[in-house]
Order: structure tokens, then C-alpha cells, then sequence
């Protein structure tokens, strides 16, 4: 191997971009884009970083696999970063079996990280427990290790097992700190604090106060119902009934749950529920329709009556009724949460993370810039919104760009 090339690669794997970029800057051969390229993106620059690595694949050519599979997962890691998730899944797959085929475990390791992460990221938990669950740690570099680490507390975080985050992070805390790498040590520490902030507010009985996500599991462990608002939810214990899809019913079980254990009347609940002041007799029949829904949704959880004035919860076993809310109550507080991580999104990314329409995402947007709550830039495809982190306000993935995988070419 290239002396210069292999400096350069040392001093990435440690995280020192500007000292592999002086090594490299100058040079146009393919192992010198790809390091640069690596580099570039470590400093921010994602768009150049893309172009270099292109370049890279081109000029490497078929002869050699294993050196583009390192730029492959290399652009993959990039693509996270920006938030391209529909990046090609079945690419970043190939590179990691040739990276296997050539026993290159820990680019093949850092593969998986990142699909595992781009699963995180997308909702899907089983998916991304499933892959960091076939990697041992203990044979991984401190670097991969720590990252490793921050992805299972990140499941374990949306799992709300906060006592096996909690103890995720702290080897994710001691495995940076073997990596002597300052981006992966901030990270970790980054986590860690954010674990102490509130992520929700608890609304019963005239309360309303901050809750951390320990709490939270605290809570979650006693025999209460909860009308989640956050994950639009209705659980006591391990029994949980999602209304995601039906917002009419869960803005009824919010508005049963924050008057109990008093009832709510039917204006109450008509003007939260259909979004109307001037209710009529059309109103008060659907009303009847849609309670009659929700009493049949919630059968397993609680009852719900008839009063003179309006309708109340009557909770199976233990009467304790609490409202989980946003700590940010906002139309669009969804977006909100995943703009929060500071990286910039594109609409589509967006949607694919929430599970809506890209043009349904397109107008929460076009909505909070009129506020001057979001930012754009760019123009088309390539147009990327972004926020600063609101105060107080978990974000939803809690995890660090990585150092890109380190790039070794063969002589």
C-alpha cells in the first residue's frame, strides 16, 4: 500500500480529516478520491463527498470489488446522514457481501450499522433489533463498538426499556472513550445527557409537568390508563390499542381522558373532535356513532357512559386516568421531533419516516416555514429542510454520524 494512502487512512479511522485531507488533497488516483471523499464528508461537505466517491467507483473498475464496496458503504453512510432513505437497500446489501467474501469484518460490520440505523430511523425496530443482535461487539473496534451501542439504545429508548438504554450508553460512553476519537465521545456523552430531558408531559388531575422517559417506563408499569398522544396510543400495562389511524377516536379518548374522572360534554367533544363551534343535530348523531366505535375499541381497557351532560370513562380495575402529550403541542409536532436531531431532511425522507404522504409532508412544511419554525434550502429533488433542536425536546434518533468506513486499498 501507498505510504500517503495509508497515513490518510490512519488518520480517519482516528478521526482526523483535515490531517488525511493534507496528505491526499493534491492527488487525482482513485484510493486518494475515495479518502478524500471520506474525508470531505466528515467535514460536511456531502455533496463534494458524493461526487469524490463516484469518481472513486469509476476509476477503481470492476478489477477491484472490495475497494468499491468500501465506497459503496462509504456512500451509503452519506446518503444516512442526509437523510436519503430511499437509498438503494439492495446496493449497500451487495457491498456488504463482498465485504464478507474478502473478510473485511469491520466494513461489513459498519454495513449492518448503517442499515440498521436507516430501520431505526424508519420505525422499524424488529428489523434493526434483528441485525444488531447478529453482531457480537466484543469483536468490534472501539469505534464500531460505540456505535453498535447507540443503536441498541436507541430501540431500546423507543421500546421504552430506558434502564437497558441507560445501560447501553454508558458502554457506548466507554467504548468511545477506547476510540480516543472527540466527534464519537461528544456523541455518547450527547446521549447520555439527553436522557435526562423531559420527553413528554403528563397531564391528570389539574397536573401538568415534565416527565423523563424513566418516568415514563415508571408509569407505563402500573396499572393506569394511559391515552398516549405522543404514539396516539390507549395501554394499560402491556396491553396496548393504537389509533394511529383513526384520529377521530383518539381525539375523543384524549378529551374523555383529561376530563375524568368528570365527564366531558357533548360540546366539548364535538368542537375538539369535529373541529366545529356551531354544533347541530347532524354533529350530535355522529357523536353517537363515533363513541359507540371508540366504546367498542377500548372495550378491553374501559367503559364508557352515558351522562346527562356529555360521556365518561369508567377504567376496568384501578380508577387512574392520565394524558401523555407532546412537550411541544403543535399541529406538526411529528416533523418537529424528527427535524429536532439537527440533520437536514428531504419531504420524501420525511414521509417514508412517518409513514404519510409526500405531499401531505410538503404542506406541514410549507405550513411551519409560514411560522418560521423550519428552514429550507436548496431547490427540487435536492431541496433539504431543517431546525434547530427546540429546547427540551428529545429528539428522535440519538445517535452520531459515525466515521465513514475506513478505506484500505490493496497495492
Amino acid at each position: 500500500m501507498d505510504s500517503l494512502i495509508a497515513q490518510a487512512a490512519r488518520a480517519l479511522a482516528a478521526g482526523d480529516a483535515l490531517g488525511a485531507l493534507n496528505l491526499v488533497a493534491l492527488r487525482d488516483d482513485a484510493p486518494a478520491l475515495a479518502l478524500r471523499g471520506i474525508a470531505v464528508a466528515q467535514l460536511g461537505d456531502l455533496t463534494l463527498a458524493s461526487q469524490l466517491l463516484r469518481k472513486a467507483i469509476r476509476l477503481f473498475g470492476s478489477g477491484h470489488p472490495l475497494a468499491q464496496a468500501r465506497c459503496i458503504v462509504a456512500q451509503a453512510e452519506i446518503a444516512l446522514v442526509s437523510r436519503d432513505l430511499a437509498w438503494s437497500a439492495k446496493v449497500l446489501h451487495s457491498a456488504q457481501a463482498v465485504l464478507d467474501a474478502h473478510g473485511d469484518r469491520l466494513n461489513a460490520a459498519h454495513a449492518r450499522h448503517l442499515e440498521a440505523r436507516r430501520l431505526l430511523l424508519s420505525g422499524r425496530l424488529d428489523e434493526a433489533e434483528k441485525i444488531v443482535a447478529a453482531l457480537d461487539p466484543d469483536t468490534l473496534s472501539p469505534a464500531s463498538r460505540t456505535i453498535h451501542h447507540l443503536i441498541t439504545a436507541g430501540i431500546s429508548m423507543r421500546r421504552l426499556r430506558i434502564k437497558a438504554a441507560h445501560a447501553a450508553l454508558i458502554r457506548a460512553r466507554q467504548a468511545a472513550l477506547r476510540s480516543q476519537i472527540p466527534g464519537l465521545m461528544a456523541e455518547a456523552e450527547h446521549a447520555l445527557h439527553a436522557l435526562k430531558r423531559p420527553a413528554a408531559r403528563l397531564l391528570a388531575h389539574n397536573q401538568n409537568r415534565p416527565l423523563r422517559l424513566e418516568e415514563i417506563e415508571e408509569l407505563s408499569a402500573t396499572p393506569t390508563l394511559i391515552v398516549d398522544a405522543c404514539r396516539n396510543t390507549v395501554s394499560i400495562g402491556e396491553m396496548v390499542i393504537p389509533l394511529a389511524t383513526r384520529p377521530v377516536l383518539f381525539s375523543l379518548a384524549r378529551l374523555l381522558a383529561q376530563a375524568w374522572p368528570a365527564d366531558a360534554s357533548r360540546e366539548t367533544l364535538i368542537a375538539g373532535a369535529f373541529r366545529t363551534m356551531l354544533p347541530d343535530e347532524t354533529h350530535r348523531a355522529r357523536l353517537r356513532v363515533e363513541i359507540g366505535r371508540l366504546r367498542k375499541a377500548l372495550h378491553p381497557l374501559t367503559g364508557i357512559l352515558a351522562t346527562q351532560q356529555g360521556f365518561v370513562l369508567v377504567p376496568h380495575g384501578p380508577d387512574n386516568v392520565v394524558v401523555l402529550a407532546s412537550l411541544v403541542e403543535d399541529r406538526h409536532a411529528a416533523v418537529l421531533a424528527l427535524l429536532a436531531d439537527g440533520e437536514s431532511w428531504s419531504s420524501s425522507a420525511l414521509a417514508l419516516a412517518l409513514g404519510a404522504s409526500q405531499r401531505t409532508v410538503q404542506r406541514a412544511l410549507d405550513a411551519l416555514a409560514c411560522s418560521n419554525k423550519v428552514q429550507s434550502f436548496g431547490r427540487g429533488r435536492a431541496r433539504r429542510w431543517l431546525v434547530p433542536p427546540l429546547p427540551d425536546l428529545t429528539t428522535t434518533l440519538l445517535l452520531p454520524a459515525p466515521p465513514v468506513a475506513t478505506f484500505e486499498a490493496k497495492p
